[in-house]
């Protein structure tokens, strides 16, 4: 097994994975379920023109030069991981190498043939678990190898949030048209991919997406993301299907990435970037907060302004100082009676309603 090695991060393309924020890549393609039946260049561009950066799985040697010339990572696949040949081609492009584990692969084994990518090639290797996780094996090849880890969340955008907690240094789904068996022309409504992580920057980001995205989103998570909601099984609505999935994984990596990752942005657009995620946590928080609210106001005895507890504000304030000693309770105390007082505030209003 790898020994503990410091983290390092590892490029791909323009994204940085396995330092600062958790990234979401829906760039997976495999040349395999073409079964050698479509050109690899031909397939790769289309897929190019609409997913950045591309991690491709080649069907043999022969997708070698075409994987070399237009993806940004080559990945060992799963189910060939013990064609030594093809693993030693792969590795020698000289492009970084996403190693994935085997159904059955022990954890000794996947770090094992990671250690044997590095040697064969530049030693650019990202772990990749999935899309069956799990999620403590997961972890556990992060720790003791220090390379960073992809979760593939294809089969169960739901794990999003458990995987990005579990320290997944990215979340990556299929290729567009690819997912969910999605013809090459169903994505027409994707803008060009940015390359800043997390959240609405984040690589496979669309600008402009529906409202009916969103809403299909929330559902798609209500669901446990297992699967495609009853609503996405026409055909016609795989593109909002493909966009729910997206939004999943974006507020996963957003919102806890926000609350558990480290980060030490280095320059203003980093840090900018770092308190837009940390605002969207805290929104998240505050909406929650709100909602949590307005059911203490119908419950309590005597509710809005008048129910106020006084002195149980007073010890709110005090425990969070002890999570915020930098704040402390009299930077903290105005800014909880803020939050208070607009909760009661909106309560008041939808009592009225």
């Amino acid at each position: 097994m790898s020994s503990t090695l410091e983290r390092h991060a590892v490029a791909v393309g323009e994204l940085l994975v396995g330092e600062g924020p958790a990234v979401v890549i829906d760039g997976r393609v495999s040349l395999r379920e073409r079964h050698g039946r479509a050109d690899a260049y031909e397939m790769l561009r289309d897929r190019a023109a609409r997913s950045a950066p591309l991690l491709v799985e080649p069907l043999s040697a022969a997708d070698l030069p075409a994987i070399a010339a237009l993806a940004g990572a080559v990945v060992v696949g799963s189910s060939w991981t013990r064609d030594i040949p093809l693993v030693r081609a792969a590795a020698g492009l000289g492009l970084p190498v996403v190693v994935e584990r085997r159904a059955a692969g022990t954890l000794e084994e996947w770090l094992g043939l990671a250690d044997y990518c590095a040697a064969e090639g530049g030693g650019q290797v990202i772990l990749c678990e999935g899309p069956s996780l799990d999620l403590g094996l997961m972890r556990a090849a992060r720790v003791a190898s220090g390379r960073p880890v992809l979760a593939d969340i294809s089969r169960n955008v739901g794990l999003s949030a458990a995987a990005v907690a579990a320290g997944a240094d990215g979340l990556l789904l299929p290729a567009p048209s690819q997912r969910a068996g999605n013809p090459a022309s169903s994505s027409g409504n994707r803008a060009d991919a940015s390359t800043r992580p997390g959240g609405a920057g984040s690589a496979g980001y669309r600008n402009g997406g529906t409202d009916s995205a969103g809403v299909l989103a929330r559902e798609f998570a209500a669901a446990g993301g297992d699967g495609l909601p009853e609503v996405m099984t026409d055909p016609g609505a795989i593109p909002e299907a493909e966009e729910a999935a997206l939004r999943v994984a974006e507020e996963a990596v957003t919102v806890v990435g926000a609350l558990l990752r480290p980060e030490e942005p280095a320059t203003l657009p980093e840090c900018r970037d770092a308190i837009d995620r940390v605002d969207a946590a805290l929104a998240t928080l505050l909406e929650r907060r709100a909602a949590l609210a307005g059911t203490v106001q119908r419950i309590k005895p005597v509710g809005g302004f008048a129910g106020r507890d006084l002195d149980r504000e007073r010890a709110l304030v005090r425990r969070m100082a002890s999570r915020a000693p930098s704040l402390g309770e009299p930077r903290l105390a105005p800014i909880m009676n803020a939050v208070i007082e607009a909760g009661l505030h909106l309560a008041e209003e939808r009592a009225r309603r």
